[in-house]
């Protein structure tokens, strides 16, 4: 399932990308010789009889390209000069390099509508117990709280349809290091409640679950009641049973199963693990049981289990939206995801972000597989944001990518003459040492995510 997804949102990103390199290229009379997805060996391919274009699948998936008729890399003959690239004026040489990440970005608006017009499952924006230390314990949550609107401070205040929406906002607003506003109805109060998150003193340096531990939103609610119970664990040895709703262990209120799950987990903390008070309800009865957590090894750390599961599946709720609205929200949200990739890149350039948001191919192939196995909705929601990261990537001012060559082109509208020869070979060779550098980054990251 990993692998399968992984090549599918490979093939299928990088071919929508050369087909916005080839697509304008066409428009603009340029001839293309070569359409590729893959390099290395071809593995298949066929020949156009109207264009002439060879278009071939390469052996390695890991990118692809569009080869134009151009001068510079061969000689042209005099009846097909005006179909050469370097001879076409300045706009059409921009427009066909600006046409891939364009061609990435659209893909992104296409594939986010396509979701908010069907409708997809969603886990409803209600927080679970956030740590005793987190931003939303400061601010009085205890668990339990349905998020209703939120806004950066001094905005208007918007829906928030699902719990990964809840997150999308904390996001932005700890990256951006602006405060946000919530509206939200609590377990206890019928009315609605507002609270305003101080996200600007949050440490943003990682975009990954640090970032959501510190801020108080692992996971959405869900309620501490027992799902299938190992007929050798220490659950089954207390006569647990599936269904049963965990509501004190010891003298712990227990309000969501993140925190039981905690609190199982941390009796082996410190060695042998002590017997624990339950109060539970089983249909409709109120019951205490004696467990006893049994020590095991989690990467080397000692741990408590019980052999069950303690979460039950969190509310859901279908988040659909008519065509117009669906649409403008896809437009936002792509927008937003590449402000906030630009931004975070910044951030890393500057030393104010962590270089470990850098992910490989390694976290990518498995995110896919994550989403694949989740649902066609989910690995459209996957496909979208890679590319949108895609595009952004490409138009990064590295003269070997597409945002280098626009540069390339501004210094050219600016000075009214190319970039020699002699400069164009230098900025390529440091590009692609950044390239790699890069690269290598990313693959450290995922070998140390795997080794966690």
């Amino acid at each position: 399932m990993t692998v399968l997804a992984f090549l599918v949102a490979i093939v299928a990103l990088v071919a929508v990308h050369e087909l916005g390199h080839f697509s304008v290229a066409r428009w603009c009379g340029v001839k293309v010789l070569r359409f590729s997805v893959g390099f290395g060996p071809r593995l298949w391919g066929w020949t156009s009889r109207t264009s002439g274009t060879e278009f071939v699948v390469g052996l390695l998936p890991l990118g692809g390209y569009v080869k134009m008729l151009d001068e510079r890399e061969a000689p042209v003959a005099a009846h097909e000069r005006a179909m050469a690239f370097n001879t076409q004026p300045l706009r059409s040489k921009a427009a066909i390099v600006l046409a891939g990440p364009v061609a990435n970005l659209m893909l992104a608006v296409a594939l986010y509508s396509c979701v908010n017009w069907t409708g997809i499952e969603m886990a409803q924006a209600i927080v679970g117990k956030p740590p005793q230390d987190s931003v939303l314990a400061a601010a009085g949550f205890g668990g339990g709280e349905q998020i209703q609107r939120a806004g950066f401070e001094g905005d208007a205040l918007e829906d928030v349809a699902s719990f990964e929406d809840f997150r999308w906002w904390l996001a932005r607003g700890a990256i951006a290091h602006r405060n946000l506003q919530v509206e939200f109805t609590s377990p206890q109060k019928q009315n609605r409640l507002t609270a305003m998150l101080p996200l600007s003193s949050v440490d943003a340096s990682s975009a990954d679950a640090k970032l959501f531990q510190k801020i108080g939103v692992s996971a959405p609610f869900s309620q501490a009641r027992l799902g299938g119970i190992l007929p050798t664990g220490a659950a089954a040895q207390a006569h647990l049973q599936a269904g049963d709703l965990v509501l004190r262990v010891d003298e712990t209120d227990i309000v969501d199963s993140t925190q039981l799950y905690e609190l199982i987990r941390a009796s082996g903390s410190q060695g042998e693990p002590r017997q624990q008070t339950w109060l539970i309800t089983r249909d409709g009865a109120r019951t205490t049981v004696v467990v006893s957590p049994k020590l095991e090894q989690d990467k080397g750390k000692p741990i408590g289990r019980i052999g069950a599961m303690v979460a039950a599946p969190p509310a859901m709720a279908t988040v659909r939206y008519g065509w117009i609205d669906g649409l403008t929200r896809a437009l936002g949200r792509t927008w937003e995801t590449s402000a906030l990739t630009l931004r975070v890149m910044g951030q890393m350039v500057i030393g104010e972000a962590s270089l470990s948001n850098v992910s490989g191919p390694i976290t990518i192939a498995d995110y896919a597989g994550k989403s694949a196995a989740m649902g066609l909705t989910q690995f459209l929601v996957f496909l979208a944001l890679m590319s949108v990261s895609l595009g952004v990537l490409n138009l990064l001012p590295l003269p070997i990518l597409d945002g280098g060559h626009l540069m390339y082109y501004l210094w050219e509208s600016l000075s009214g003459k190319p970039v020699s020869q002699l400069w164009t070979e230098r900025l390529q060779k440091l590009g692609l040492v950044v390239l790699l550098m890069m690269m290598s980054v990313a693959v450290v990251n995922d070998v140390t995510r795997l080794l966690r």
